[in-house]
């Protein structure tokens, strides 16, 4: 008997889990509802479509981004093997062309013949095995079935999209490019920087704070009630929210200009903003860590402060949504499974994971076990937490409620390593008396 699964969701987390499932020989029905019913936030109809960022986060084999892919070069991620075919300069990190992207995958999506993808809404968790990878953007419908079955209200917190700007308007006589200490794929440097004086600066930061910003939908009500409440992922920050907390605030955060010199004056900036390629033809460029919630026009003004930017045009305008997770630490297992039903995962940002890269890997697992559920002897798969998956699906199922927040991979979550203090001295004075030595 052909075994069957549906996939809610062609997002990252749901086209990664349908590509696995379908790959151990299962039916996949993978249900998106883009076009027919858009977001707000999308672009497009095709799967895997990147809202935010087109930055995959480090590629450094040092760094946690670095070794959670590595962890799924390993597991034979697809949309890790997409990502480095639509690759773009940028540095040590891995920044794709977003529309090339999600074209390829959806290419590959539609051409697996175990895969059928259907354009519709899915308004209530069928009662047949399913994984639910719907995203931050989960439909009213939806949630209000996810609610129902789990008993508990959704958590959620604000997220912000970056503007991007076209190539071809950003002012080179001002603006240089670099990568931070040289790290990069292109000899001349793989982000465009737009460099700030002190007095620049600090005039940007109070034109910045004094912007109006975009009156928000019913459903974000809450939204300044939920900064205090850290319901703000603090990785998604909007550039308004970061000032707001001091003057120097941004210049230590998304525009600090450590690793940066400008050769027009041979001395590092007092402040920078980075603009990382965002397309393979490089005629558009992301503002990075640059998200907004300020009117249109407002932004348009403050953004045209920005040395290099003067006049700047803007292909798309930075917004802010509402992002919606479960309270995965009392509803699901490691193994991404429901605690009531051992047929029912989630996968991806719903799940409180965070970064593109979190939701592609747990998409990969729920795909996996979901396919392991329908062998004879289920040997679901939990991995252990000296992984970075590992760690990531511990957290999101282990963490205290009161204080859960959605997480990217990083090596805080990782168990603390327990070393043989004797081995480690004699190590260390084996290296120094080499040192000696040598010297």
């Amino acid at each position: 008997m052909t075994q069957t699964i549906t996939v809610i969701g062609g997002g990252l987390a749901g086209s990664e889990a349908a590509w696995q499932l379908a790959q151990n020989n299962i039916q996949v029905k993978l249900y998106e509802m883009r076009p027919v019913n858009p977001t707000g936030a999308h672009l497009s109809g095709d799967l895997a479509e990147l809202v935010c960022s087109n930055s995959l986060g480090s590629n450094l084999p040092d760094r946690a981004s670095g070794v959670l892919k590595n962890e799924l070069r390993v597991l034979n991620s697809m949309l890790l093997e997409c990502a480095e075919v639509t690759a773009l300069p940028a540095g040590a990190a891995l920044a794709v062309d977003r529309e090339a992207f999600a074209k390829l995958v959806t290419e590959k999506i539609n051409s697996h013949p175990n895969i059928e993808v259907i354009r519709e809404e899915v308004k209530e968790i069928p009662n047949t095995p399913v994984i639910v990878a719907s995203g931050p953007l989960t439909s009213d419908s939806l949630s209000k079935s996810i609610a129902k079955l789990s008993g508990e209200e959704h958590l959620f917190f604000f997220d912000a999209i970056a503007p991007i700007v076209h190539a071809e308007s950003i002012n080179m006589e001002i603006a240089f490019r670099a990568s931070r200490y040289d790290k990069g794929e292109q000899d001349e440097g793989d982000y465009i920087n737009c460099p700030f004086t002190k007095e620049q600066y600090y005039e940007f930061v109070n034109a910045l704070k004094q912007a109006e910003r975009i009156e928000l939908r019913a459903f974000e009500d809450a939204i300044r009630s939920g900064i205090k409440a850290g319901q703000f992922f603090e990785g998604c920050l909007p550039i308004e929210i970061i000032a707001e907390r001091g003057e120097d605030s941004l210049a230590f955060g998304p525009m600090r200009p450590i690793g940066l010199r400008d050769p027009k004056t041979n001395k590092r900036p007092y402040a920078v903003v980075q603009l990382r390629q965002d397309n393979l033809a490089a005629s558009l460029y992301n503002m990075v860590g640059f998200q907004t919630n300020l009117k249109f026009p407002e932004q348009r003004k403050v953004l045209r402060m920005i040395p290099g930017l003067e006049n700047a045009e803007f292909e798309r305008y930075g917004q802010m949504h509402r992002n919606t997770f479960i309270a995965s630490p009392k509803l699901l297992r490691p193994t991404l499974q429901h605690i009531t039903r051992d047929d029912l995962f989630f996968a991806g940002q719903i799940t409180g994971v965070e970064g593109y890269m979190g939701n592609i890997a747990t998409g990969l697992l729920a795909g996996i076990n979901a396919a392991n559920f329908f062998c004879i002897e289920k040997n679901l798969i939990t991995l252990p937490q000296e992984t970075m998956l590992g760690a990531l699906c511990h957290y999101v199922t282990h963490a205290d409620l009161k204080d859960f927040q959605p997480m990217k991979a990083n090596f805080g979550i990782l168990p603390e390593l327990h070393l043989d203090k004797k081995l480690v001295s004699v190590n260390v004075g084996r290296c120094m008396r080499k040192e000696r030595i040598k010297n």
